[in-house]
């Protein structure tokens, strides 16, 4: 079932043709039937204009902007008027309103395991709108319903496929990537949706977090994490210090390996203490 363009007429000239149809076959009823010999031709005449003029009443159809009205005649699929106005059709119809505005669904929270088994929440927000609405109205029991199911599902897929952080930076995730994880949700949401004529406009990450039950354990992890990078950063650099201070040292004083060794020692210790280092003065030789 594809959408298609309904056959339609000037709804305001369609009035005024029931308004003349009414009032020339009343104005024939009464003449007849206030004379003594009137012609029960003309009679049958007016009341077929008057009833003519009453079955291309149930043709007239209002179409508000933002809205589509699907034409069914007897069960048969007409096809769909869009244009915002007054119009008339086919007579006897029956029409059934879809929105064709932009709207937003937002997923309730949910609770699903990472591709490392860690229970994660997650939800995300999906803006839409109807683009077919033949495939809305006939190919889905309830379009609305349809997508919220079917993008909880994409969402719960997506967030299976990822980890909720990454180890390192080769590795896509769910907190590090967010945008090709949207990405690829909205594709996801997408393919779903096409047997209901649903165009997806955006996807997006609305809420990210550890399940309660693993969030501490989790948050010490990442701390330790971040510690231990931090502590990498720091000897990184305190090894570069120390190496441009015992060359620029060596230029002015002479200095054995063991005199290198015991300074690179002592400057290491200063640098990368997380304390202020207390100064020890030697007295003696730096061999007794």
């Amino acid at each position: 079932m594809t959408e298609k363009k309904a056959n339609v007429s000037n709804g305001f000239l369609a009035i005024v043709v029931i308004i003349a149809l009414v009032a020339v076959g009343g104005y024939l009823l009464v003449g007849e039937l206030s004379e003594v010999t009137g012609s029960m031709g003309m009679i049958v005449v007016s009341i077929i204009l008057i009833l003519a003029a009453l079955i291309m009443c149930t043709g007239i159809v209002l179409v508000k902007p933002n809205e589509a009205r699907v034409v069914l005649f007897f069960g048969r699929y007409l096809g769909t008027l869009r244009e915002s106005g007054l119009w008339w059709t086919t007579p006897l119809i029956t029409t059934q309103v879809i929105s064709i505005k932009v709207f937003n669904f937002n997923t309730p929270k949910l609770k699903v395991n990472d591709v490392d088994g860690n229970p994660i929440e997650i939800a995300a927000v999906i803006v839409y709108k109807v683009l077919d609405t033949a495939k809305a109205a006939f190919d889905v029991n309830s379009y609305t319903k349809f997508l919220e199911t079917q993008s909880e599902s994409a969402l719960r897929y997506i967030a299976s496929r990822y980890p909720y952080d990454r180890e390192n930076n080769d590795e896509h995730s769910l907190r590090g990537d967010s945008e090709k994880v949207s990405h690829e949700l909205l594709e996801e949401v997408q393919e779903r949706l096409k047997a209901a004529g649903v165009e997806v406009i955006e996807a997006r990450l609305t809420h990210l977090a550890y399940a309660p039950e693993i969030a501490s354990a989790m948050l010490q992890r990442q701390q330790a994490a971040a510690i231990i990078a931090a502590r990498e950063k720091i000897v990184e650099g305190a090894i570069g210090m120390v190496q441009s201070a015992i060359e620029r040292l060596e230029k002015d004083f002479e200095l054995d390996e063991e005199r290198k060794a015991v300074m690179a020692n002592n400057l290491m210790i200063a640098i990368v203490s997380d304390r202020g280092t207390q100064p020890v003065i030697n007295t003696g030789s730096l061999y007794n």
